[in-house]
């Protein structure tokens, strides 16, 4: 690379970084920078998906509070999205190309519908569980099943493709629970760091990445992680949720 590729590297895994631990859709940055480079699309992927390992980190450590907070939770969303990741793998690696990719745009954009609406879902059902039981209903901090077998289809999905994964465990564990928003998008910075290192051990197997590319990514991925957590923790509740609508919805029409 030169040293202006260098720079904007660099600047790319800063601002991937970012978005990573903000708004959880950085592959719509780093990527296609990758690919403008002159990188073949499988070696961009891979090398981008090295590169961001660092950036999960830095946003997991920034949102070390958080992911304390969320207890047995941190550790499900660990154990799935490991897993999942793995799942979605084989399945990026067995199946033809082009088998999910005419549907996700659709899946992104009805995340982002719930994403917004969560407030309201969740105001209706305490409402209606007061109706019926004549009390409040307790506050849920423990993923039930149903949302543990969502949260791990999403680790799948991380694994198989990847773009707006973070969009998509935000609604999941924000209809799922009840912890606060903020706690959420550390969760959901967990999950995405836990998914590329699973699949990034992966891909290193099967292709061969750009190591200097995924260094210097990486680089500025894990100094943005750790900034993107900071301003994560101090967003309000309503703009960090309007923000990952927004961020889905650009998501949705790149992929159309």
């Amino acid at each position: 690379m030169t040293a202006l590729e260098v720079l904007l590297v660099l600047a790319t895994g800063f601002g991937a970084g970012i978005l990573s631990s903000t708004v959880g859709v950085a592959s719509l940055l780093s990527f296609p920078v990758l690919v403008a480079l002159g990188l073949p699309p499988v070696v961009a992927n891979v090398s981008n998906t090295l590169g961001m390992i660092p950036g999960g980190l830095g946003g997991v450590l920034g949102y070390r509070q958080e992911v304390r907070e969320g207890g047995r939770v941190a550790t499900v969303i660990v154990v799935v999205c490991a897993v999942g990741a793995v799942l979605g793998a084989a399945l990026l690696l067995g199946l033809p190309p082009g088998v999910f990719e005419a549907i996700v745009p659709f899946l992104i954009l009805f995340t982002c519908l719930l994403v917004g609406v969560q407030p309201r879902i969740a105001t209706w059902l305490r409402e209606r569980h007061a109706r019926r039981h004549g009390e409040q209903r307790a506050e849920r901090v423990h993923m039930s099943p149903l949302t543990t077998v969502f949260a791990t289809i999403t680790g799948v999905y991380g694994g198989y493709f990847g773009a707006g994964a973070g969009v998509m465990m935000v609604a999941v564990l924000g209809l799922g629970t009840d912890l606060e928003l903020r706690v959420v998008n550390g969760l959901k910075t967990l999950s995405l760091m836990v998914g590329n290192i699973v699949a990034g051990l992966i891909f290193v197997v099967v292709a061969d990445p750009r190591w200097d590319v995924a260094a210097v990514l990486a680089a500025g991925s894990l100094v943005g992680g750790y900034v993107g957590a900071r301003i994560g923790r101090k967003l309000p509740d309503a703009v960090f949720r309007w923000a990952v609508v927004a961020a889905g919805v650009v998501a949705a029409l790149l992929l159309f």
